[in-house]
């Protein structure tokens, strides 16, 4: 009977790392697809938001259910508790990466390029290594790596004010609309969220690993 409670926690295991690589995939399709003025490849965000959104409904559904038909001990509800919380902020991080695709469909279709990028090529690149890291200290539970994702997101912080700031200006050498820069500052925003999003899910392994939240 163990075995079997065991293989449940297996299994929802299992559910977020692939909703985890799922989201990751779908972020950094958007981006590419925006920086190489590829609509088929924003077009793929859109199903891969769709399976991770079903995948956020089972996670709930199998937590839900192991919660209610066990009595789980204390580690393995801190375990039910990130489960939750981390499939909500993958889920929404999904969409901020279909918000790119969409924001970058728009531009493509105005403008048929996306021309000046600023930061968000870079921003992205770092984005999606913290998902991947945060993922990668979930399923090790790593938590000196857990925190090194969360110093990260300094970064992406700051690369995000200097793209508002070169796209409010509206740079010289952009040869697309006025209204496309404002696009772009959306673009870059959804990227700095998707880095919060693996920033608390790097946070949500330190709490199962330790039982108290991060101080930061």
């Amino acid at each position: 009977m163990k075995r079997f409670y065991q293989q449940e926690l297996e299994d929802l295991r299992t559910k977020l790392i692939l909703i985890g690589e799922k989201v990751n995939e779908a972020a950094h399709i958007a981006v590419e697809g925006f920086l190489e003025n590829d609509l088929e490849k924003l077009s793929q965000v859109i199903a891969l938001d769709n399976m991770i959104d079903q995948l956020e409904v089972e996670i709930d559904q199998a937590s839900v259910r192991y919660v209610t038909l066990r009595s789980p001990v204390a580690m393995d509800v801190r375990f039910i508790l990130v489960a939750i919380k981390a499939s909500h902020d993958l889920e929404r991080a999904g969409d901020e990466a279909e918000k790119i695709a969409l924001q970058a469909k728009k531009i493509l279709t105005k403008d048929g390029v996306s021309g000046e990028t600023g930061a968000i090529g870079t921003m992205s690149k770092i984005a999606n290594s913290m998902m991947r890291d945060a993922i990668t200290a979930l399923i090790e539970e790593d938590i000196e790596l857990a925190g090194e994702v969360i110093a990260r997101d300094k970064e992406v912080n700051k690369l995000n004010k200097e793209n508002f700031k070169f796209f409010s200006v509206g740079p010289e050498s952009d040869k697309t609309e006025n209204a496309t820069h404002f696009q772009k500052i959306f673009i870059s925003k959804s990227v700095e969220r998707i880095a919060d999003h693996a920033k608390n899910l790097a946070e949500e392994v330190i709490y199962l690993l330790t039982g108290t939240q991060n101080p930061s």
